[in-house]
């Protein structure tokens, strides 16, 4: 996604200052900040009960704000009721009125503003056209299938002209590529319209292929926010990095350090070389290596080199043909679940099986920090 793909900014920025709400003792969202441009396409991402849908609906007014401001194209809505700020909500469950037409569901929020029933219907009518239902605008909610059902309680959201549409994971309810088919909907009509979506979910490869900005929650709180690329590359806590997947974590303990290279004791006994700052002998560190990033070798034929400096000795665990990619598991003294993910043409060129002894090995530029650990950029030394 990105900048390459992104709208002409038409949709309402979203501030949140300091935004709490509880329920009793219990904190849902504790003081986050954070700043929605317009026109963009967000997804608060994160595990059930980490705060996102809270989030939303203080948002659309359907939640008190316990303490905190939320502004909307630079009004703050606080006290504003859902009906009275620029925004419009599409619910999990959709909500369409049973004994209502397809075309009387989406014109009904018109006819509630006193619209008269012409002008309404071709306002309807034009956003079902939109979502590609104008055929339907006759029959009945059960008479159609989930995904219809979605396409028309998306146009009824969409008929108010809302600046901001908000999404509570509006695609769980849907069959594996049907969702991929309405993800590709959602983004062509977001590009479409330019208005901001801010859109709930817990998928990860939902909010990769959809954002231009993630916002990654967990209790209650913003771990990160940044494009997906960033949010992949980059994580900025061990939360993030375990979450969005893909990443092998490692710890180790600083055994010494000179001219900006720290050397770190691992959990297995492993040596790493890191590029440091300088940190005190004895600090706990953490850092990620994306499984795309490493190679494997047999551990006969590893030699400490420049390329690599060594390697992190396992055994092989799976071996699992993906297509494009084979993904190795090893089983590394005092790492979890360490994963390799080789592209086809390098797996078979040297391939592994269960049981063979082999040597992981990264690059430098090829590891990132995660928050809590005061360095970034290890090595197995």
């Amino acid at each position: 996604m990105g900048d390459a793909r992104k709208p002409a900014a038409t949709g309402a920025d979203i501030r949140l200052s300091g935004v709490s709400k509880r329920y009793g003792d219990i904190v849902a969202v504790d003081e986050i900040e954070l700043t929605i441009p317009g026109g963009a396409y967000c997804c608060l991402l994160g595990p059930s009960g980490c705060g996102k849908t809270s989030t939303l609906r203080m948002i659309a007014g359907h939640e008190t704000i316990s303490s905190g401001e939320i502004a909307i194209g630079g009004q703050v809505v606080n006290g504003l009721a859902p009906a009275q700020r620029p925004t419009a909500m599409m619910f999990q469950n959709y909500a369409l009125f049973p004994h209502l037409n397809c075309l009387d569901n989406v014109a009904f929020s018109l006819k509630m503003q006193g619209v008269g029933k012409t002008e309404r219907h071709d306002k309807a009518r034009e956003l079902l056209s939109l979502v590609h239902m104008e055929g339907f605008a006759a029959r009945l909610p059960a008479q159609l299938s989930g995904g219809q059902q979605q396409r028309v309680a998306l146009a009824r959201a969409l008929v108010t002209n809302p600046q901001v549409l908000l999404l509570d994971e509006p695609l769980s309810a849907l069959d594996p590529f049907l969702r991929v088919r309405m993800r590709d909907e959602l983004r062509r009509l977001q590009i479409e319209l330019g208005i901001t979506f801010v859109h709930v979910t817990h998928s990860q490869e939902e909010a990769m292929a959809l954002a231009d900005l993630i916002v990654v929650m967990d209790h209650g709180r913003i771990e990160q926010v940044g494009a997906p690329r960033t949010v992949y590359s980059e994580p900025a806590t061990l939360f993030v990095a375990r979450f969005i997947g893909g990443h092998n974590i490692i710890t180790g303990t600083v055994a010494e350090q000179g001219n900006g290279i720290a050397t770190l004791s691992g959990p297995g006994g492993q040596r790493f070389r890191v590029p440091s700052p300088s940190v005190p002998t004895g600090a706990s560190i953490a850092f990620a290596v994306r499984a795309d990033k490493i190679a494997l070798e047999k551990a006969a034929q590893t030699q400490s080199t420049d390329g690599h400096s060594g390697a992190l000795p396992g055994t092989v665990t799976s071996v699992e043909y993906q297509g494009a990619w084979v993904q190795v598991g090893l089983d590394a003294a005092g790492v979890d679940e360490f994963t390799v993910a080789l592209n086809e043409s390098a797996f078979f060129d040297q391939p592994v099986e269960v049981g063979d002894q082999v040597s992981a090995v990264w690059a430098l530029e090829h590891v990132h920090l995660l928050a809590g650990a005061p360095i970034a950029g290890a090595e197995p030394y």
